[in-house]
């Protein structure tokens, strides 16, 4: 059987679901998005949930610093439900050696809008008295940071989508698209044939495969990436920010009442995104667990609560690819994001939304992104490892 639609969304993961509805909100009749078992099963469903802006590239912090805006009011924006934004404001420790590049990513965001800044030690100890604090280090603060719930605002761009016309089929592995004479025509499933000359392409840890499939060849890597959950003394550590510590290796927030979620990005393996193991580590939770009581003392006194690993799709300068694909009308790539997806997701929606429909994005210049930069060797480079703040 075959279905007519203007176009094709593969993937219901965050972006998946942002691009749905971003396309059907700018009047594209009735999309539809294929999912291959549930929303957010991907890399959603296993984010951390951090919300920052501190990036060291223009085009990764002008689209968190969009992204945020929309998390802070999305029910008023979007609609679909509450993602559980909480403001919690977020420090950046950077060790004194990279002070210069520190500063330089600061002047960058402020260039963009961002609301952040540079503080003194004493500034940083009135803002988040629980973090420990050492000679020579450079300090930042974002107060509007925080973390939002990285499922609930899959589901929410769904139900709005929903609501709007489109479709959203569980399930429903897109098995392939149809070219012909360098033109899209049509995405198959096993069961049907969507008819359609738009197709975007959202499989996050699947992209590799499932573009080498349509004859596409790009450098991304499924990595399996661990995170833990601590549950905290209140009475002696009652509260902190979020935060990301470049001397320590460390990214962390607050859950909830008590506990505070903790991650490193630097114990990195690839992975089978059919058959990665899903559960923690002990040995790693061990490492982390130390590195961050050197930055939050009162945590070294916690409980371990749980922990997962979920997957990146990385590649090789950490930055996601957003394009077009030249010689093949109506084909798009929306993957990569290693590890950063989730901030970025509501810019993310919007600008593939106007490349698709206008030929170029407008809220973002999207250029960095393009496929074809590690052929050319003009690769976003950054002035420090930041794979540690995920």
């Amino acid at each position: 059987m075959t279905v007519t639609t203007d176009a094709v969304v593969i993937g219901g993961g965050v972006m998946g679901t942002s691009i749905l509805y971003n396309l059907v909100a700018r009047g594209v009749q009735s999309p539809v998005l294929l999912e291959r078992t549930t929303l957010g099963a991907g890399s959603t469903g296993r984010s951390s949930g951090a919300i920052r802006m501190h990036y060291s590239t223009e085009v990764n912090a002008a689209l968190a610093w969009e992204s945020l805006k929309t998390y802070e009011n999305f029910d008023d924006v979007i609609g679909g439900g509450d993602v559980g934004f909480v403001r919690t404001g977020y420090m950046v420790f950077v060790p004194g050696h990279a002070t210069d590049g520190f500063r330089h990513n600061i002047a960058l965001q402020q260039r963009v809008g961002i609301d952040t800044q540079i503080v003194s030690s004493e500034e940083a100890g009135e803002l988040a008295p629980a973090f420990a604090r050492f000679d020579g280090e450079v300090f930042a603060w974002e107060p509007r940071s925080g973390h939002a719930d990285p499922s609930g605002t899959g589901l929410a761009y769904a139900t709005r989508a929903r609501e709007l016309g489109a479709t959203v089929l569980l399930e429903t592995p897109a098995t392939g698209v149809e070219i012909e004479n360098d033109r899209v025509v049509a995405v198959t499933t096993a069961g049907e044939r969507y008819a359609t000359s738009t197709a975007i392409v959202a499989t996050g840890p699947w992209s590799k495969s499932f573009l080498a499939g349509i004859g596409i060849d790009l450098p991304l890597e499924a990595t399996r990436h661990e995170v833990f959950l601590l549950r905290r003394n209140v009475e002696e550590l009652p509260s902190h920010p979020g935060g990301a510590d470049m001397a320590n290796m460390t990214y962390f927030r607050p859950e909830a009442a008590d506990l505070t979620l903790v991650g490193n990005g630097n114990r990195e393996e690839f992975a089978d995104p059919d058959t990665y193991n899903p559960r923690p580590s002990m040995d790693y939770l061990e490492d982390v667990w130390l590195r961050l009581s050197k930055r939050l003392p009162g945590i070294a006194g916690a409980e371990f609560f749980t922990g997962y690993a979920g997957l990146y799709t990385s590649t090789p300068d950490l930055h996601p690819v957003i394009d077009r694909v030249d010689g093949i009308s109506g084909l798009y790539i929306c993957t990569g994001f290693s590890g950063h997806g989730f901030k970025l997701a509501p810019a993310v929606g919007t600008v593939v939304a106007e490349l698709v429909l206008e030929g170029k994005a407008k809220t973002v210049d999207i250029s960095a992104l393009k496929m074809d930069r590690f052929e050319r060797g003009e690769t976003n480079t950054t002035s420090y490892d930041f794979k540690v703040i995920a």
